[in-house]
């Protein structure tokens, strides 16, 4: 099963991208979708809400 496209916003670059690439993290307490940038060697990190993350982590 593929996984969903999400966009990511990449505060360095100051621009947005769209990616299949990316893992979902729990990070206290909330889900995170993280992302390498496309434009440099740093993460993106974007907030799931509660269902969402649920349904990313079945898509493995």
């Amino acid at each position: 099963m593929a996984k969903d496209k999400l966009s990511f916003y990449d505060v360095k670059s100051k621009k947005k991208f769209e990616t299949t690439e990316y893992r979902v993290v729990a990070k206290g307490g909330r889900n995170f979708a993280v992302a390498k940038s496309t434009s440099g060697p740093h993460e993106c990190w974007r907030v799931l809400g509660k269902e969402q993350a649920e349904k990313l982590k079945k898509q493995k």
